[in-house]
């Protein structure tokens, strides 16, 4: 919802500060029916995808990742608006129909940085990134949450101008308009609470490198410091140790591949430096409680587990 009404609501502002209708919006859901946000709200839409209204920009909206898999009604519906001359984007998760439907592929495509690895992994032929949102040609794509904001604030400013845009900003408390590679996630500084600058570079080390991990004493080399000194900082900022830091980002990537991907969990443990299905089954369970084949296997509507950290 947050993603849904942050992309509508700076059109309305526009509409409502120039005193012009500049923007007009219609919704529509898959079969025209009115549509149960995952926070329970009711929106009722105007129209469905036998609709064949000119459309001058379509976004996509939508909340999981399985959205428009094998879904050859809407992936018809969408190349057919962009045929007949549209752009199109995506809100959130919104980027999935998109590249289900093949209108990705060879475009930069913005999504939420909890989905981006996964992504990455189904659609090989999209260039992702960390950007808040990207406007790549006539694809408009959007990370998620607040993001949408900014890319509808950067709408505005390519139609009607800064001022306006400034304006709409304004209204909306938004002190700043975030630019397409502004980032997603807090700094390392803020995020985690710590402000040595070595123990940041080498945690940026890491987190960079998931996929194929560096040994903690060269990461200690690269930073300007030797492998006691890395254990220090670690201990005092982090109260873990730099392997286990490093471990739980591994497995955290893992977590996330797990359940937005069907890879075998064999491919999923190679994917993030592990060498083994079994030593990987182990480290899962030390940190999460359960095995990985129980995370795949739980209801997609059971509350998220929490690591036990």
């Amino acid at each position: 919802m947050m993603a849904f009404a942050a992309a509508i609501e700076p059109l309305r502002a526009a509409n409502r500060l120039s005193g012009e209708s500049l923007f007009a919006w219609r919704l529509y859901s898959r079969d025209g029916d009115s549509v149960r946000a995952s926070n329970g709200i009711e929106i009722a839409v105007g129209g469905s995808i036998r609709d064949d209204a000119a459309l001058d920009l379509l976004l996509v909206c939508a909340g999981t990742p399985d959205v428009g898999a094998r879904d050859k009604p809407l992936a018809q519906w969408l190349r057919g608006v962009v045929r007949a001359g549209a752009s199109v984007g995506a809100i959130s998760l919104g980027a999935y129909p998109l590249a289900h439907a093949g209108l990705l592929d060879g475009r930069r495509c913005a999504l939420h940085w909890e989905n981006l690895a996964a992504f990455g992994e189904q659609f090989p032929r999209v260039r992702t990134t960390t950007d808040i949102f990207v406007i790549d040609g006539n694809r408009f794509t959007c990370s998620g949450g607040t993001a949408g904001l900014d890319m509808m604030l950067q709408l505005i400013t390519d139609r009607n101008g800064r001022a306006l845009a400034n304006d709409v900003s304004e209204q909306f408390i938004h002190p700043r308009i975030r630019g397409t590679q502004d980032r997603q996630r807090m700094a390392i500084q803020a995020r985690l609470g710590v402000a040595n600058q070595k123990l940041i570079a080498a945690i940026g080390l890491m987190e960079s490198t998931t996929g194929e991990p560096r040994d903690v004493r060269q990461i200690a080399a690269d930073v300007g410091l030797s492998p006691r000194q890395l254990e220090r900082l670690f201990a005092k900022y982090l109260r873990a140790s730099p392997s286990r830091h490093y471990l739980e980002l591994r497995l955290d990537r893992a977590r996330e591949l797990l359940l937005q991907t069907a890879k075998p969990i064999l491919d999923v443990a190679v994917a993030c430096g592990f060498a083994s299905a079994s030593h990987f089954s182990r480290c899962y369970r030390a940190v999460y409680g359960h095995k990985p084949s129980e995370e795949r296997s739980a209801s997609l509507g059971r509350p998220d587990r929490k690591p036990m950290r």
